[in-house]
């Protein structure tokens, strides 16, 4: 058996919105990855960010995130279904763990 690993460092960041980084740490033959993002404290992602086609998954690694409606601080695991949405934001800043099993 293979193992793929990825580090943090290694990650190039990609900008998704002003304050808001992604960082793909991998990435499946089907479409599902696995990444960090960064929100800095006061950023908002511009417009909804609708889960399609599948859903996400996200835990949060440290500071605070918001939904746009709930505050989750650090330890949280939130589930969002295939075409629910949310409006990604942090008055702290925090780092997310997302998994997208789909895509």
């Amino acid at each position: 058996m293979e193992f793929e690993t990825a580090t943090l460092t290694g990650a190039p960041a990609r900008e998704l919105s002003p304050g808001i980084r992604l960082r793909p740490l991998w990435t499946g033959s089907n479409g599902a990855s696995a990444n960090v993002v960064e929100i800095d404290a006061g950023a908002c992602w511009e417009g909804k960010d609708v889960h399609e086609p599948g859903p996400e998954e996200v835990y949060v690694v440290s500071g605070t995130f918001n939904d746009g409606f709930n505050d989750y601080p650090a330890g949280s695991f939130i589930h969002a279904p295939a075409g629910s949405w949310h409006i990604p934001q942090s008055k702290t800043g925090c780092v997310l763990f997302v998994f997208y099993p789909e895509g």
